[in-house]
């Protein structure tokens, strides 16, 4: 391999991290705080996948983009917090068995809802001119929106990383990772604390799918393929772990990138491998904690 095709994979492998990340930071942080395993988390990331499609098709410019991309989020922010208020609250309390078949019900509702909405043609919608194109790196030239993906993954893990460690709500948030309770007898609303968790949950998912709807075609289905990559990373860096989520994802998206360049036809296999060989040393990921 030529340092310029190194730089290359390199920097498709970090792009594909980065995604990863916004993906499973939201998944290990509901499962941190609520216990609950969402099945459809993939699914709120299609939901902002095809919201940005039709935002982005109708605004121009790059404000427009950034209203767009936000708009979507949010959009799905707040289905996500309508949802866990209707349904997944009453699951908290049930063995995971339950919360998997009842977020699976959810992947069907979501994916219905979508197909009748937009469709199920696969979708695009053109990338902002100050995020097209490439730009020279040594003697290889990289993508700009790849470039971009990883500064909002960079940023999120940042902004993440400050809620939890140096706010209020972070310091409850950790609480209930520990004693919810506990948590509950200090008098903290503990039923709005884990809806504003699921939330914030749903949001970074409809932001993953929001920011990736300019560079891959959109369409029914890629909330499996992201859901199981995901979990991957969850899984190898410990359920509950935002740090867990960074080396995870970096993990990941590396192993992916250089074995579509190895090995296209086995590169899913080579994370598998990689996921069996964390769990063989600890079963519980590289930084989570034995459960409860």
């Amino acid at each position: 391999m030529s340092l310029d095709t190194f730089v290359v994979v390199l920097v498709s492998g970090l792009s594909g991290a980065a995604l990863l990340f916004l993906v499973s930071a939201g998944l290990t942080l509901v499962f941190g705080a609520l216990r609950l395993i969402n099945m459809a988390h993939g699914s709120l990331y299609m939901l902002g996948a095809f919201l940005a499609v039709a935002f982005l098709g109708t605004l121009s410019g790059a404000l427009g983009f950034a209203g767009g991309i936000l708009a979507a989020s949010l959009a799905v922010g707040a289905a996500g917090g309508l949802i866990e208020i209707a349904i997944l609250r009453r699951l908290y309390q049930r063995d995971h068995l339950m919360q998997l078949l009842a977020t699976f019900a959810l992947i069907l509702v979501i994916s219905g809802a979508v197909r009748v909405v937009f469709g199920s043609s696969f979708r695009r919608v053109a990338t902002p001119d100050l995020l097209g194109g490439s730009i020279a790196v040594g003697g290889s030239t990289v993508s700009v929106y790849q470039l971009f993906l990883i500064g909002v993954a960079v940023t999120v893990a940042a902004g993440l990383w400050s809620l939890l460690y140096r706010t209020s709500l972070g310091r409850d948030v950790r609480a209930a990772v520990a004693d919810p309770e506990l948590l509950r007898l200090a008098g903290v609303n503990v039923r709005l604390l884990f809806t504003t968790v699921f939330l914030i949950g749903a949001l970074l998912a409809g932001l993953a799918g929001a920011v990736i709807a300019p560079y891959h075609a959109v369409s029914l289905g890629i909330d499996v393929d992201i859901v199981v990559q995901a979990f991957a990373v969850t899984i190898i860096g410990g359920l509950g772990s935002l740090t867990g989520a960074v080396v995870g994802s970096l993990l990941v998206g590396l192993v992916q990138s250089f074995g579509i360049y190895a090995a296209p036809k086995f590169s899913l296999a080579f994370i598998f491998i990689v996921l069996a060989a964390v769990l063989g040393l600890r079963p519980w990921g590289l930084f989570g904690e034995p459960e409860r």
